[in-house]
């Protein structure tokens, strides 16, 4: 099992896919609140009153999550066999790279409704740090080292190799900075309903600057910072110790071992606390069964055994604006009440993002997961949007729920799901009870493992 897919496949929403029927949250969403509800005719309700009367959810929603849940399993458990869905090893994009900006897409698309009335700002700011402090928690537990994995009966982590970053971890950061921008940076409405997309800009303008600041951060840091060379060291299973030495000196490299990214994770996590096991083990340089991992080749580079976060603190920066994109599709439910004015909106923006990715990637701003590059994230969240929009299409529009009943519930359940079983911990708990000798387990028994 691949551990990079294992990890992404711990990812939680935040709210978790606990829809509750509720638009209009109490003091800054202390219900965890994902879809609007509907009116009968599709329309979202314009008061509490309305609220009370039509009990119809926004269902797409659930089964978009739902969706992403079963292809995070997938790309999981098939793509050890077959690589070409699997994470791509350096540049370029892959079925499986599609997984993490969906999930952020979603928790964006939710904070919209969340937050959608706040009487109290700072009791809904505690609450929101409460939420991401939880997050990232429970991220550091899962994600940094404690469970060993499932062919191990022995668990716990070493804080000094404890690795800081991580999946919960980024969407703890994003939902964090993303609700703190819903709850403060909006302009109140002074009455009437938002009718055209000049008047949804101009209420949320200083959101939109907040990506733009973002954006240009995380460019100006990638292609203007100077990465020297740098040394690390690994211990191999024999207790040797190797020692590294990476030449760099350079500006703008977006290679595997002289970029920014890593550079500033090593420079403010430390290298210990970074992921051991980095994708671009994967390529040809470092792997003689590239595009799997493999044995190092004789000239393989200094970096190749190296740590890297593809979570890290300068990627997360992209990882933000992911989310609120989906914060303004959000936005786009809340304000436009007919089907054909979401759609449109939601398809325009997503066209826009798609063209606007592929350019980038075509003169050289290439697509990187490990990165989160600018023409990843325009990419990948303009797919989710169209995704979502087809989603909403067949099941909010032409009503083709009874199918989709299969990935609602996984989207109700998703935090669930995500904890037992993508994370391994039923695995693990089954194979910790054998008889007489720890390979004698559950597992062995029904020929999973032992």
């Amino acid at each position: 099992m691949e551990m990079t897919t294992t990890t992404e496949k711990c990812i939680s929403s935040v709210h978790g896919g606990n829809n509750r029927r509720e638009e209009y949250p109490k003091e800054g969403a202390d219900d965890d609140v994902e879809a609007g509800v509907l009116g009968r005719d599709g329309e979202a309700a314009a008061s509490p009153a309305a609220a009370t009367t039509t009990r119809q959810r926004l269902v797409s929603l659930d089964v978009f999550r739902g969706i992403t849940v079963a292809l995070m399993i997938l790309v999981d458990d098939v793509g050890g066999i077959v690589p070409a869905i699997s994470h791509s090893p350096w540049d370029g994009v892959t079925l499986a790279d599609f997984v993490f900006p969906f999930f952020l897409f979603i928790v964006g698309v939710s904070l919209a409704f969340a937050y959608k009335k706040v009487p109290d700002k700072m009791l809904a700011t505690k609450k929101a740090m409460l939420r991401a402090v939880k997050l990232f928690i429970v991220g550091l537990i899962l994600q940094g080292g404690f469970f060993h994995g499932i062919h191990e009966l022995t668990y716990g982590v070493d804080i000094r190799k404890i690795r800081l970053m991580g999946v919960l971890q980024r969407i703890a950061i994003a939902y964090l900075v993303v609700a703190l921008c819903e709850i403060w940076l909006r302009r109140v409405s002074s009455g009437g309903d938002i009718g055209s997309g000049s008047m949804l800009i101009t209420r949320y303008h200083h959101q939109m600057f907040v990506g733009l600041v973002l954006v240009v951060t995380y460019l100006v840091i990638l292609y203007g910072l100077h990465v020297p060379d740098w040394e690390y060291e690994v211990t191999s299973p024999d207790s040797t110790v190797k020692h590294f030495l990476v030449k760099c000196g350079v500006k703008g490299d977006t290679g595997p071992g002289c970029n920014a990214v890593g550079m500033i994770d090593r420079s403010v996590l430390g290298i210990q606390h970074l992921y051991a096991h980095p994708v671009y083990l994967k390529t040809e340089q470092c792997s003689m069964a590239s595009p799997r991992n493999g044995p190092l080749p004789p000239n393989a580079p200094s970096w190749c055994e190296a740590p890297f976060d593809p979570e890290g603190l300068l990627s997360s920066l992209m990882a933000i604006v992911t989310c609120l994109i989906g914060l303004q599709i959000g936005h786009v439910i809340v304000h436009f009440k007919k089907h054909n004015e979401r759609i449109k909106r939601w398809s325009i923006l997503s066209l826009c993002l798609l063209t606007l990715g592929f350019s980038l990637h075509l003169f050289g701003l290439h697509m990187n997961k490990s990165l989160y590059s600018l023409s990843y994230t325009c990419v990948t969240t303009g797919t989710a949007g169209l995704f979502f929009v087809a989603i909403y299409l067949l099941v909010d529009v032409k009503g083709y729920k009874r199918p989709a009943l299969p990935m609602e519930w996984m989207g109700k359940h998703a935090l669930m799901i995500f904890v037992l079983v993508a994370c391994n911990v039923i695995p693990v708990l089954v194979q910790g009870f054998y008889w007489k000798e720890p390979s004698n387990n559950l597992l062995k028994l029904i020929g999973i493992g032992g």
